[in-house]
This record gives C-alpha cells, structure tokens and sequence, in this order.
C-alpha cells in the first residue's frame, strides 16, 4: 500500500490526537495561559460542558493577547475562537490534512457525534504515525536528501 493510500484510508482516532488542554468557558485569559504552560501545549479545548465550545491557540496569544495584554484577566471567550471547525473520528488523515492546509489550520478539533472532544488533530500526529510506521525511512532521512558531500568523508 502506498503513502498516499495509507493516509487515505487511515482514520485520525488511530493517530496521537493528545497534546492540547481544556478549560471551561468563563476561565480567565492568564489561568488557560497558565494551563497551556502548565502542560506544555499549544492548543486550549474550550468546553461548554462536555461539549467544544472553542478552541485557543498560541496564534491567538500572538494575535489576540500580546497586542492587548488588558484581556489576561478577560473570560476565554473573548479571545477564543468560536465554533471551531471540527472533524469526526471516522475522518481519515490525509482528509483531516488536506482541510487543515486549506484553512491553514495548525490543529482542528477531533469530536464525536455528540460533541465530545476525543482530541486534537496535528501536523505532529501524522508525522509521529508515518515514524513509527516507517521507522527506517523517516529517522534515517538526511536533513537535505537531495544535497551530496563534494568529497568522500574522511578524504583530503
């Protein structure tokens, strides 16, 4: 099976969908920050409930909070994204790929039928499953495959 059909017929719950955190809607600016720290991701779960209210990112730190430093003590809310896009479990990874680069997403929300967050879907999940798939293709890569040594190592 190729790389291609692989990711075709892959589903993202079978990928590392960890890496984020969750706060509830009403937390503070500075304590979802704190959390994101706390467990060294990048993406916050704003949750309604059990179910996905929004997402926070640390493009929104970039945008929303470094800019106006008066909303650390603001609720979530008003620097979160609302109703983010999201994709069910069943989606397979090179779809869950092609819409995160359409919309330039960095992490799209993995939810269930009822809403619930199952995880959060990365660049990083692909490249960790293509890893352990491929071990030998994958850790052995030079950095620049297509750059050769002018001289043979050891040489003059």
């Amino acid at each position: 099976m190729s790389l291609e059909q692989e990711l075709k017929t892959e589903q993202v719950t079978h990928l590392d969908l960890t890496g984020f955190c969750m706060v509830a809607v009403g937390t503070a600016v500075q304590d979802a920050l704190n959390e994101m720290r706390r467990q060294n991701v990048n993406v916050c779960m704003v949750t309604a409930g059990e179910k996905l209210a929004g997402i926070f990112t640390d493009r929104d730190v970039l945008s929303r909070v470094s800019t106006q430093p008066n909303v650390l003590s603001q609720p979530i809310e008003t620097v979160m994204t609302a109703d983010p896009i999201t994709i069910g479990p069943e989606t397979s990874a090179a779809a869950a790929l092609w819409l995160m680069d359409a919309k330039g997403f960095r992490n799209l929300p993995v939810v269930d039928a009822d809403g619930r967050i199952l995880g959060a879907m990365t660049h990083q999940a692909v490249i960790h499953y293509l890893a352990a798939r491929y071990p030998i293709e994958v850790q052995n890569r030079p950095p620049h495959p297509e750059q050769f040594p002018r001289k043979p190592e050891g040489g003059d």
